[in-house]
């Protein structure tokens, strides 16, 4: 979870990590140079492994927060947002039982809709489905390299990924309540949804420049 200056929201987002109904669980913090409280509400919480850094942005904590990690499968929860109990038994089950999956994407449910949304065309969903509601295997990030530190950086892991030759799939759960409050990264940048569309898109021009068929 990378944390800056997310007081009024990170303690809700580490109460529903810590509500999940699966175990073992490795919960890794990165405050990201935040000026507020969020790092002393962090350290409040037990069963946390705290990091601090200069702000450098969401993507480099991520980054941060993988180096240090021990499981075998990675998740990912922003400070501002809330997960079911039921997200990584889930999605890890999921892993679990197709050991072709690479990668397991579910839904989202926003608490409060940001203005001016799109919903995509499979299930209706406001903005469609958040690439960072991912679980991935451990190795799979390692071998296709961390976040770049750039915009759409989930976007880009998904396609070094699937370039890769692995496999993702789109659970219909709902697996990440989010909270548009008008400071989220992507508010007032003009960014257009990323949808299953847009990425299928990429994917076929990334498979046309290497000779593939899409």
């Amino acid at each position: 979870m990378p944390v800056y200056n997310a007081e009024p929201f990170v303690a809700e987002a580490l109460e529903s990590v810590f509500r999940q109904d699966y175990s073992p669980l490795e919960v890794l913090v990165v405050n990201d140079g935040s000026q507020d409280r969020s790092g002393e509400i962090v350290r409040g919480f037990d069963g946390i492994r705290y990091f601090e850094q200069d702000n450098q942005g969401a993507s480099a904590a991520r980054n941060l927060a993988i180096a240090h990690a021990a499981g075998e499968y990675v998740a990912f929860v922003d400070a501002d947002d809330v997960v079911p109990p039921t997200k990584l038994t889930s999605q890890v089950g999921y892993l679990i039982a197709h050991p072709e999956v690479a990668c397991v994407l579910g839904r989202q449910h926003w608490m409060q809709e940001p203005p001016g949304g799109v919903r995509d065309a499979v299930w209706g969903d406001l903005e469609g489905i958040p690439l960072l509601s991912m679980v991935v295997r451990r190795s799979v990030l390692d071998e296709v390299g961390e976040f770049k530190e750039a915009p759409h950086e989930d976007m880009d892991l998904m396609i070094r990924l699937r370039a890769a030759g692995h496999k993702y799939f789109v659970m219909p759960e709902i697996v990440l309540h989010r909270r548009y409050h008008g400071n989220n990264l992507f508010a007032g940048q003009g960014l257009g949804p990323i949808r299953l569309s847009s990425l299928k898109a990429k994917l076929d021009q990334e498979r046309a420049r290497r000779g593939e068929q899409p």
